[in-house]
């Protein structure tokens, strides 16, 4: 598969998402056959004052690549300058733009899927975005903002006569955030209207979700996004059922101990310490999700204090 210039070894991607997607659990997604990764989004005003925690997320690593960097914002300007510094960068291979995020915090600023709104500024930052950036631009949007705007052709139409190289369809409204079902008709509307590669979004959480993503509305690649929390192993998956129609589903506890320590080995890694075991808790909450039992132990890795008592933990759980 090809975006713009940049080819692709599949069509099986990890979706941004903030909190989740940094560099160690891309390098994971990566190595379980994810065709593209994508960073957390990036806030284009916050990298126009380099701000020191911005510009961390944008770190990428050589093992994960091909890597597209997703930015958020309102103003066409300070948006194109971002995508202007990162896509001169050697080690990113494309910039997506968000408007997709339904969080508050970022539609009350008219960001994220809030831009959905306003047609005309889609266009001026598509248009400011494309001029601008040295690699393939893409944007992820949603089917609208509610039931009584549901706009995502409309917008989608615009992306492609900007010059994006491709669209990301997010099957629900704003107002549905993750609730209810995705809505893959609005998928196959916008597969049906443009040219360019349109990438389907949205409730894939097992190999058949994305099989049943890919024949009802004939997108061109999968954005996997929750379905991915405590299941790397799921790029795998999905690639051997769509090619044999078999797949392994969840690991063995072996397997599962020695993912999880590899993710805390790659967190202390590129992130410290302190900061891995904070935020290995919610990851390892997502792998044991469903595993009998998971309740306590789950309570039990959030009093530790450090990193051997977390994995002395999961070995008497697992093994």
């Amino acid at each position: 598969m090809k975006i713009g210039t940049l080819k692709l070894s599949g069509n099986i991607f990890l979706a941004p998402m903030a909190g989740v997607t940094d560099l160690p659990f891309r390098i994971l997604c990566k190595e379980q056959g994810a065709a593209l990764v994508y960073t957390e989004m990036i806030s284009a005003k916050a990298l126009h004052y380099n701000d020191e925690k911005t510009l961390k997320l944008s770190e990428t690593h050589p093992e994960e690549r091909p890597i597209g960097v997703q930015i958020f914002g309102s103003e066409p300007e300070i948006m194109a300058e971002a995508a202007y510094r990162l896509s001169n960068r050697e080690d990113i291979d494309l910039i997506d733009i968000n408007m997709g995020c339904p969080a508050p915090k970022i539609v009350k600023n008219c960001e994220g899927s809030a831009l959905m709104k306003k047609p005309d500024l889609v266009r001026r930052i598509v248009r400011e975005i494309v001029k601008a950036s040295k690699k393939p631009v893409t944007v992820k949007i949603r089917k609208g903002w509610d039931e009584a705007n549901v706009n995502a052709v409309e917008i989608a139409a615009i992306c492609e006569e900007e010059g994006v190289s491709a669209v990301t369809v997010h099957g629900r409204t704003r107002d549905q955030y993750y609730s209810g079902n995705s809505d893959l008709s609005v998928i196959k509307e916008v597969k049906n209207t443009l040219s360019i590669p349109v990438i389907g979004n949205g409730d894939v959480r097992t190999p058949e979700d994305a099989k049943k993503m890919f024949d009802i509305t004939g997108c061109d690649a999968i954005m996997i996004g929750r379905g991915a929390q405590g299941n790397p192993w799921i790029f795998k998956n999905v690639i051997s059922f769509l090619s044999n129609g078999v797949y392994n589903n969840r690991p063995d506890n072996k397997e599962l101990l020695e993912t999880i320590k590899r993710h805390y080995a790659l967190m202390e890694k590129f992130k410290g310490k302190r900061k891995a075991l904070l935020e290995m808790r919610k990851h390892i909450s997502w792998y044991l999700q469903g595993l009998p039992g998971c309740t306590r132990v789950r309570t039990e890795v959030f009093q530790t204090q450090s990193k051997n008592e977390v994995i002395e933990i999961l070995e008497k759980y697992l093994i």
